[in-house]
C-alpha cells in the first residue's frame, strides 16, 4: 500500500470553497493508487475567527500572561476545529474519513510547551485506519507529553513538521505540502518580480534557505524528512502546478549541458532582517582569543550567526531583539566594540558554492555594482552571505537574483 501524506496550510481550508480544492487533491490521490493521510493546519490568518493568533489574543484578553499549558491548550484548539471541519468535509463527498487529535494520531513530545521537541510517534493507530480505507485527518502543530498526556504545540512551522514526522513513521512514499504558493520561488517574489519555480532542490540546499529566511517551509520539517529519506514536494493548493521536489542530491535530474554548470549551480537568494552587526577588538584579549565572549553570550540566550574571527577581531551578527544583551555582555566584559543597528543579511543557497571558483567574485561583484555596502561575507559550501544595511535589502536580492539565475526557474 502507497501511503501519501498530505499537509494543507491554513488558507487552504479557510473556506468551504478552498476546502473543495482539498477534496480535490485528497481524490486525486486517491485515483492515483495512494491511501492518503491528511494533516491540517488551523482555519485561516491572523484576525480569522479560529486562528491561532485570534485564539492567543482571546486568552491574552483575559490573562496578558497565561500559563504555558493554557496557552497550548488554547492553541491547539484551532487545528483541532479545522481537522473536525476537513473530516466531515470529505465524508459528505462520499470518503471514510476519521479526524484524530495529533495526541490521538500518535505524536508524542517532550514537556515543552509552545516549543515541543518531538520523541516519538507511534503509527498503530494510522495503519489500521489506512488499512480500513478511512482517512485520517490530523490536527498538526500539535501532541501530547508521555508523562501526563498533556497537550503541546510545536512551535513555527509546526504543522509542517507533523507532516514530516507522520511520513516518517508511516514510511510514506512521500509528503506533499500544501500551500498558498505554486512551490519554492527563486526568491520572494514580493522582491523579485521574475522570481521563479524551483522544480527540484536538494534537502541540504531547501535548509539552508530556509534558515536563511526564505519561509515556504519550516527547516524542522526538512531536517526530518532528510534523516530518513523521505521525498517532499511543496505545491499549490490553488492550481495544478507540479510545485518543487525536494529529495537528495543524487536524485536531482542532472543538467544536460555541461555549459550550464557554472551558471546554475545556485538555487535561489533568501534574506533576512531586523539584525544587529556587533565588530569586537580582540587586541587586548591575548589570553583566551575571545572564547569568555561565546560563553556569555550562550549563557544570556543569545545566539550569534555570521562569526568572523580573526586574531584580533571578532565579527557577528544578532537578531536585533537580542541586541541589548549582547551589549550588556561586551560591556561587562571590557571588550571595546562597535555596533551597526538596522542591518539583514542576504544569501545566495546551491550545491557546492564554497568550492566554485568566482563564486564570491560574482556575489561582491553585484553587490557592489548595485551601490550595496557589505559589512561582512561569510561562505560555507552551499552558501555566500553577507551581512548588509537594511535598507538595502530589496536591491540586494534583486541583484544577486539577476547575477546567479537558476536553471531551475527557466
Amino acid at each position: 500500500m502507497k501511503i501519501i501524506v498530505q499537509k494543507f496550510g491554513g488558507t487552504s481550508v479557510a473556506t468551504p470553497q478552498t476546502r473543495q480544492l482539498v477534496v480535490k487533491k485528497v481524490k486525486e490521490a486517491v485515483d492515483g493508487g495512494y491511501a492518503p493521510i491528511v494533516v491540517v493546519s488551523a482555519m485561516g490568518r491572523r484576525g480569522d475567527p479560529y486562528a491561532t493568533d485570534t485564539l492567543i489574543e482571546m486568552l491574552r484578553s483575559v490573562n496578558p500572561d497565561p500559563d504555558v499549558h493554557e496557552l497550548d491548550l488554547m492553541m491547539a484548539c484551532g487545528e483541532i476545529i479545522s481537522s473536525t471541519v476537513m473530516a466531515s468535509t470529505l465524508q459528505k463527498e462520499g470518503f471514510k474519513a476519521k479526524a484524530l487529535t495529533g495526541g490521538q494520531a500518535g505524536m508524542v513530545t517532550d514537556g515543552n510547551f509552545g516549543n515541543a521537541k518531538i520523541k516519538t510517534v507511534r503509527p498503530k493507530t494510522l495503519k489500521t485506519l489506512v488499512e480500513q480505507g478511512i482517512i485520517p485527518v490530523i490536527c498538526g502543530f500539535q501532541g501530547v507529553t508521555d508523562m501526563d498526556g498533556s497537550i503541546t504545540t510545536l512551535g513555527r512551522g509546526g504543522s509542517d513538521t507533523s507532516a514530516a514526522a507522520f511520513g516518517v513513521a508511516v514510511d510514506a512514499e512521500k509528503v506533499e505540502i500544501y500551500t498558498d504558493v505554486d512551490g519554492v520561488m527563486t526568491a520572494d517574489p514580493r522582491i523579485v518580480s521574475d522570481a521563479k519555480i524551483i522544480k527540484q532542490i536538494s534537502y541540504d540546499e531547501i535548509r539552508e534557505m530556509a534558515h536563511q529566511g526564505a519561509k515556504v517551509i519550516h527547516p524542522r520539517a526538512v531536517e526530518i524528512v532528510m534523516r530518513y529519506g523521505v521525498p517532499m514536494v511543496v505545491k499549490s493548493t490553488f492550481s495544478d502546478a507540479p510545485g518543487t521536489l525536494i529529495t537528495t542530491d543524487d536524485k536531482i535530474d542532472t543538467l544536460e549541458s555541461q555549459d550550464d554548470v557554472e551558471s546554475n549551480h545556485a538555487s535561489g537568494v533568501a534574506s533576512l532582517k531586523d539584525l544587529s552587526f556587533f565588530q569586537v577588538d580582540l587586541s587586548q584579549d591575548t589570553s583566551n582569543n575571545g572564547s569568555r565572549v561565546f560563553k556569555d553570550l550562550a549563557s544570556h540566550g543569545v545566539s550569534i550567526g555570521s562569526l568572523s574571527f580573526q586574531p584580533q577581531s571578532l565579527m557577528f551578527a544578532v537578531y536585533t531583539v537580542n541586541a541589548p544583551k549582547a551589549e550588556e555582555v561586551l560591556k561587562a566584559e571590557g571588550y571595546h566594540y562597535t555596533l551597526t543597528k538596522e542591518c539583514a543579511k542576504v544569501t545566495v543557497v546551491g550545491s557546492h558554492m564554497g568550492g566554485t571558483p568566482g563564486v564570491m567574485a560574482r556575489f561582491v561583484g553585484a553587490l557592489t555594482a548595485a551601490g550595496v555596502k557589505i559589512l561582512q561575507t561569510t561562505d560555507s559550501d552551499n552558501l555566500v552571505s553577507a551581512i548588509i544595511e537594511e535598507r538595502d535589502v530589496k536591491t540586494a536580492v534583486c541583484a544577486l537574483h539577476s547575477a546567479f539565475a537558476t536553471q531551475e526557474g527557466e
